[in-house]
Parts: structure tokens; sequence; C-alpha cells
């Protein structure tokens, strides 16, 4: 399977944003996509995939993108799943271009959400009675969707958390706080999102641990040989994006964890803007954590998931602590509960996590090849 590439481009000038317009034909939402608009004249991405290994095979859904629509575009196929596009604004059809920011959610995922609060609300782990286990089951479901749709190797590496912050901050504490020291050193890049910097910044205060910065290049994307000069034995983890959407690049994540691997270090992968647009199977990149958010994915808000290996998850204390991430409870001490349950203290986003399950579905349903070929003809 071809590698990816970073994109050589000139910086882009990204403008991501609502707009109402009757004449933006061509732009309409569409399940998967962040049509954000550059202007420049290479592509947002490179026609070779990174991560990408296996075809995602299709869910059956009653959704019009399966319908056979002749020459119509992907956008104008899946535009009807999406009510929210159904209105006008300022006397003009809405068109929503903000999709890196959140994406809308198609018809197929709010009637999955209103369908578990109608049905069968209830809490999960923790109930005998017909909602309680029927909820447990539709929540363990979705995390079995989501290891199969980034192909883990099982469901007990997928956390779910409130959000990939969340997620990020998870490892920082529970594993930065315990597996790093004074002169250990953290590498990230200059272009990544402040939920990637800001952790390790405050674990590094902590340990005495230091941050590392790789720059950009002449081409504006993250210098991948000022990353391999970096590299050393003091280094404990790189943690860097997938795919950026200021940048319109995509960083060679196999190479890099190949690279990182030589000095026994951890690489920690944000794939927010990459999850939605490309099938990612974390198997073949080799991360050892991966973290995504439920609501760029055409999923609910307040819902995001962390990847990691299961071998590093049952090595890692608790992050919070409280019902349900528990074994026993003593009055002097508690033990605690196997990955994923560990990281998941007190009742979690039940509706949140089924939405994000059947915004898989949708996304599935549609063809994860599809979407990016769609992408990268845009």
């Amino acid at each position: 399977m071809a590698r990816a590439i970073p994109v050589g481009c000139t910086h882009p000038r990204p403008y991501t944003i609502a707009i109402d317009s009757a004449n933006a034909r061509g732009f309409q939402s569409h399940a998967g996509m962040k049509l954000s608009v550059y202007f420049q004249s290479k592509p947002f991405f490179s026609k070779r995939k990174n991560g990408v290994s296996r075809a995602m095979s299709a869910v059956s859904t009653p959704l019009s993108v399966n319908a056979n629509r002749g020459t119509a575009s992907l956008g104008e196929i899946t535009k009807p799943d999406f009510p929210i596009l159904k209105q006008e604004v300022n006397g003009s059809k809405l068109v929503y271009l903000d999709n890196a920011a959140t994406s809308q959610k198609p018809q197929f995922v709010i009637d999955a959400v209103r369908e578990y609060y109608e049905a069968y609300n209830s809490n999960v782990h923790r109930g005998i009675h017909f909602l309680s286990a029927r909820a447990t089951d539709e929540y363990e479901l979705a995390r079995k969707k989501v290891a199969d749709f980034i192909n883990a190797a099982g469901s007990r590496e997928i956390v779910f958390t409130r959000n990939a912050t969340e997620a990020i901050n998870l490892v920082a504490y529970s594993w930065g706080l315990t597996n790093l020291k004074a002169g250990d050193e953290i590498i990230l890049s200059i272009a990544e999102h402040h939920s990637v910097i800001v952790p390790w910044q405050i674990v590094a205060q902590k340990t005495g641990a230091v941050l590392k910065y790789v720059n950009l290049n002449e081409e504006e994307v993250p210098d991948l040989e000022q990353l391999k000069q970096l590299l050393c034995k003091k280094t404990k983890l790189v943690a860097v994006h997938h795919v950026s959407n200021t940048l319109g690049c995509i960083l060679p994540i196999q190479e890099i964890v190949h690279w990182t691997q030589k000095y026994g270090a951890r690489v920690l992968v944000d794939a927010c803007q990459s999850v939605p647009h490309m099938s990612v199977d974390v198997q073949q990149l080799g991360v050892d954590f991966l973290v995504a958010s439920s609501h760029k994915m055409c999923g609910p808000t307040g819902i995001g998931f962390l990847y990691g290996k299961s071998e590093l998850l049952t090595s890692m204390p608790p992050f919070l602590g409280g019902g349900e991430m528990i074994a026993d409870v003593f009055l002097d001490h508690s033990t605690y509960a196997e990955p994923p349950s560990r990281f998941e203290a007190g009742t979690p986003a039940i509706g949140e996590a089924i939405g994000l399950g059947k915004a898989i579905d949708y996304l599935l349903g549609i063809g994860m090849q599809r979407i990016h070929e769609y992408e990268v003809f845009l």
C-alpha cells in the first residue's frame, strides 16, 4: 500500500465559515467533508494515503446516499440527509462550510439519539433490567464500531472521552506523569492544535520534561528532517497531527513511528481531521495512541475516543476516580477495573456514544474511499 507524503503547498488562506448564499452551488455540506475553501493551486490532500490498508465494508442505511442519482455529486446526494441544511437564512438557502470546526448531523444520527432517550434510556453496566441491558448492549456496540472503524485490535483499546481534548489530557496525566522525568523530551510541531500543546506544557512543568518543537519548512508544512534530527535517546513522546486542515498536509505517520521507535519513544496522533476523511488503520500506522472527536465526523458533541495499545492502557493508572472505574473499594484503598472501564469514571455519555456509532454507520454507508476521492476531486 502506498504511503502518504507531506503535500507540498503554498500557505493556504482558509475560509471555513457558514455562509448563506443561493449562488454557492458545489459547496454543499456533505458527510465527512470539511469543505474549507483554499486559494491555492495544489490539492488539499495527496492522492496517496497513509494508514489506509483495508476496504471499509458498506453499511446498509436508509439514506439518500444509497440512491442512484446519476451524475449528481456526493455533496448533492447527501445534502438531503442533513435537516439543518433545509432552512433559509436571510432569504437564502443555508450553505455550511465550517465542518473543520464541527460537522452537521444527518437525520440517521439524530433519530438514533432520540430513540435512546425515548425507548431505552437507562444507565449502563449496573442494571439487570431490560432497559439497562439494551442501553449497555448499544453502548458497547458503539465501542466495537469505533474499534472496527480504525482497525484496533479489539474494543478494549477504545476509551470513550468527552472529546479529543480530554483524550489527550488522559494520556498526558495518566501516562505522562507516570513515565516522564526531568530531562526527558517531548517533540511537538508548531502546527499542533492547542489541545495537543497545552496538556504537554502542563506535564512538562510538573515533571521537568523538555518540549521540543518542529518548525515549518519552506513549503510551510512540518519539517520532517528537523523532526528526525530532534529524535534522540532523551525523546519519550512524539505528539503530532495526522491531517492539518490549515496547512493542507498529511503527515507520514508510519515513517514517524518507525523513526521514533528506534529510540523507544511513544507516538500520539491527533486524528480529528483525518478520521472523517479517509480510512485510518491504527495497526498499520503503528501508533501508540490516537484520538478523535465525534462531532467532527457527523456524530454528537460531548463524545470522543482514545485509542491506546492494550499493553499501554493496562499499565496506566486511572485519570479520574469514581464509580464504574473500580474493581473493589475498601475504606483505605481501592482496586481498579481493567481498561477501558478504568478510564471511564461515572455515568458516561451514553446517548452520545450510541450516536457516534450511528455516525460511523453513516460514513461507512457512503464509503470512506468514496469520501476521500470526492475531497481530492474538490
